[in-house]
């Protein structure tokens, strides 16, 4: 691979504690240099980045690719292509695939798909029970040794105290976090959005906040006896945040997760039967967003997290009650966390940088990988961002198969405009670049 000198841009390496206008020069694949004076470095490509932030790759812990079994609405190669153009190098699947990643063979399949693509880093969170049925343990162990890097039956939550229990216990004995998808199905049958005054105004089955909150103070208690890695996914509601902080106060091994939606967008998003605001978990009060932003901002949420969950325009095209649950994020999270986030004052710039690079390798193991740093003698994987530049949400420009999105139309800042993955300049100036002749594993 040819040298490629990144000149003059902010750095912010949150992992060193970096925030300084320096050269970073790039070869063999590695960080060779990175210089905060001027020096002269000899390199095949420059890049001018002035005005612009180069920052560790973007680590995403929560995402649906839907292969196997549902390539019409994702495949590996276009989710990490989605994910490229966010911004994000790095990325870890869920197991709501069909069939299920319950299998050692099916983790290999997607690291296989993965290093075919030459994109995104994708990394596998298998399931932890077979099917994800909550019924019978899956082989984690065998999984974990093929190369998952967390558990979870995200998508469902698992019900059974017992088979809870069970899991926690595995995922303790490998090391790996259990990361929860936090649902009581007993208070959530027929609930399709938040149960409040809109979903009453709108007849449509409410989805109490006490279904998520109960999930996770019954798996902080039961963990007690096991001391796994929990991971809460996609927290949305006050009383979740004030959970979490309890247990983190108590110095238990919990930790938590935001999505952009959950930080910007009410259940009000819902109104008119607006398919593309269903999500899950739903969309709830302002009171709800100001406590999940609140929680982001003294630490009990350390980890943010898109949730991408493609679907096709014709599934979200049913009524409400029918259509399914998500909406699509990798293209789209960066800016729209910057502005939750950063311009509403509640955390800095290099705190945000943190909570999307070193704090999700740290959750998945990533970072004793050099993932999630930017560092001389560690893999450059670097994406460089124009924090000025504004644009508008066009979901007909996507490079995901799908285009379920609430903020279609949205004028945002900040974009990708390079993204470096093992070295190889995968995005140039905004656009996906020929990879094919790399032979890097990228998982």
């Amino acid at each position: 691979m040819s040298p490629i000198l990144l000149r003059g841009g902010r750095v912010i390496d949150p992992a060193r504690g970096v925030d300084a206008t320096a050269d970073v020069l790039i070869e063999g694949g590695i960080v060779r240099a990175i210089a905060t004076s001027p020096r002269q470095h000899t390199a095949d490509v420059t890049l001018d980045c002035s005005g612009k932030l180069v920052l560790p790759g973007l680590v995403d812990p929560h995402v649906h690719l839907r292969e196997p079994g549902q390539s019409h609405k994702e495949t590996i190669a276009s989710g990490a292509a989605s994910a490229i153009a966010g911004g994000f190098t790095s990325v870890c699947c869920m197991p709501n695939t069909d069939p299920a990643i319950d299998l050692p063979s099916t983790v290999e399949f997607v690291r296989m798909r993965a290093n075919v693509a030459r994109l995104a880093r994708v990394f596998v969170a298998g399931a932890a029970t077979v099917a994800r049925k909550g019924e019978q343990l899956a082989p984690m162990g065998a999984m974990r040794a093929a190369g998952a890097v967390a558990f979870t039956d995200d998508g469902d939550c698992i019900a059974s105290a017992s088979m809870m229990g069970k899991v926690l216990s595995t995922c303790a004995s490998l090391d790996v976090p259990f990361m929860q998808h936090c649902q009581d199905p007993s208070l959530t049958k027929g609930a399709v959005m938040h149960a409040g005054v809109v979903s009453a105004r709108l007849g449509l089955g409410g989805w109490p906040s006490v279904a998520e909150e109960i999930v996770i103070e019954r798996d902080i208690r039961l963990n007690r006896a096991y001391g796994c890695r929990y991971h809460v996914q996609h927290l949305s509601s006050s009383g979740s945040v004030e959970i979490v902080r309890r247990a983190r106060a108590e110095g238990l091994p919990v930790s938590a997760e935001a999505s952009p939606h959950h930080l910007l967008l009410t259940d009000d998003a819902c109104d008119g039967y607006d398919t593309m605001a269903k999500v899950n978990p739903p969309l709830r009060t302002a009171a709800d967003v100001a406590a999940v932003r609140a929680g982001v901002a003294d630490g009990t949420i350390g980890v943010l997290a898109t949730d991408h969950a493609p679907h096709t325009s014709a599934e979200k095209s049913r009524d409400f009650a029918s259509a399914p649950f998500g909406l699509v994020g990798l293209e789209t999270a960066l800016p729209l966390y910057m502005e939750a986030l950063v311009d509403s004052g509640a955390i800095s710039l290099p705190r945000l940088v943190e909570l999307l690079t070193l704090a999700p390798a740290r959750l998945l193991g990533l970072d004793a990988r050099g993932i999630g740093r930017l560092e001389e003698g560690l893999p450059a994987d670097i994406t460089v961002v124009d924090p000025a530049a504004e644009w508008t949400v066009d979901p007909s420009a996507f490079l995901s198969r799908s285009r379920n999105t609430p903020f279609a139309g949205r004028r945002v800042r900040g974009r990708v405009s390079d993204v470096l993955v093992g070295g190889r300049r995968v995005l140039a100036d905004g656009a996906l670049a020929d990879v094919a002749s790399s032979a890097l594993t990228w998982c």
